[in-house]
């Protein structure tokens, strides 16, 4: 067992303390953002200050508000949260850059003497923050050219041949992940596992992580995904989308593919009727929470706290208080 200290204990950096990082990660819609906020609160009853850090792909977003379940100010419960809606939707936010930002933002945190508390799903941000990301060079414009205009199934047939360890780890059908990795292979002339064995800038290192991954039941979560979709076009998710499509984005921005504008952006077209859009809607999200419940089940270290749970509660909380790796 690790010597590392409880989260609510004092530290000072000065003398050479590793301060702590909470993370509370889980699917869409498994209750992670009450639970982060529950935590914080305990923490201040405690006499620590906490505050509430987004690594969510998709509430980094100023412009999806509703479609990315967003907290509202009484979903806060009187905490400090940062870097939700922080990005311009016509700024992509790589995982790169919400990891630079994260790292700065976590730093200030602790040098306010408060305990951060990293709440999301989305894996390669909280991976690319404590591990750091691969230094792969600028990819040739020219190959990505070439390579993004190729079918996914040739394009696929070529990584097998080119870069045959990172095809067998990848779906034949991924188009996004297929086509980045054979453009790195050939405008690099080394696999991404070359660039990612010499991740830099991580942060896993310099604090003491406190983390607990969310992981309720599969048929409970899947029903909380679907009635979340349903509430989003109770609040006005498709006059977001409307607003949204006004400012006439390269359709390829994060932003225009996140998870109900291009079901909603049909529904403004009339290529289908709302209740079309809410049944892809619900589809969608409840496929991204199989993904993330899949990834965030095998990837993370085993030392993880995993918790099957329907809801949070107290016993929950005191969990995370307590635990630390090792």
């Amino acid at each position: 067992m690790s010597t590392a200290k409880p989260l609510d204990a004092p530290y000072d950096i000065s003398a050479g303390d590793r301060p702590p990082l909470a993370l509370i990660a889980g699917p869409t819609a498994s209750g992670k953002s009450d639970c982060a906020v529950a935590l914080a609160q305990e923490l201040e009853r405690r006499g620590r200050r906490a505050v509430v850090v987004n690594a969510d792909s998709s509430q980094v977003y100023a412009d999806l508000n509703i479609l990315s379940a967003r907290p509202t100010e009484e979903d806060m419960g009187g905490m400090e949260h940062r870097l939700f809606g922080a990005w311009d939707g016509a700024q992509s936010c790589s995982a790169a850059d919400w990891a630079r930002t994260a790292a700065a933002t976590v730093a200030a945190i602790h040098a306010e003497g408060a305990v951060p508390i990293l709440v999301g799903g989305t894996g390669l941000y909280i991976r690319t923050l404590l591990d750091g990301i691969a230094p792969i060079p600028a990819i040739d414009p020219e190959v990505r050219e070439v390579i993004r205009a190729l079918p996914v199934a040739q394009a696929y047939a070529a990584l097998q041949i080119e870069d045959p360890e990172r095809a067998a780890r990848l779906s034949p059908a991924d188009t996004t992940r297929v086509a980045r990795a054979l453009e790195v292979v050939r405008s690099t002339g080394h696999g991404l596992a070359h660039w990612q064995a010499q991740t830099t800038g991580g942060i896993g290192d310099a604090i003491v992580l406190h983390p607990a991954i969310l992981l309720p039941d599969r048929q409970w979560l899947y029903a909380r995904c679907d009635l979340r979709f349903q509430r989003m076009i109770d609040r006005g998710a498709l006059a977001e989308v409307e607003a949204l499509l006004t400012r006439r984005l390269d359709p390829d921005l994060p932003v225009m593919r996140a998870i109900g504008v291009p079901e909603l952006r049909g529904v403004i077209a009339g290529d289908w009727t709302l209740e079309d859009a809410i049944v892809r809607g619900s589809q969608a999200t409840r496929n991204y929470a199989k993904r993330q419940f899949t990834w965030l089940r095998h990837q993370p270290p085993a030392d993880w706290l995993r918790v099957q749970f329907e809801n949070y509660n107290a016993n929950l909380i005191n969990d995370i208080l307590l635990r630390f790796p090792g």
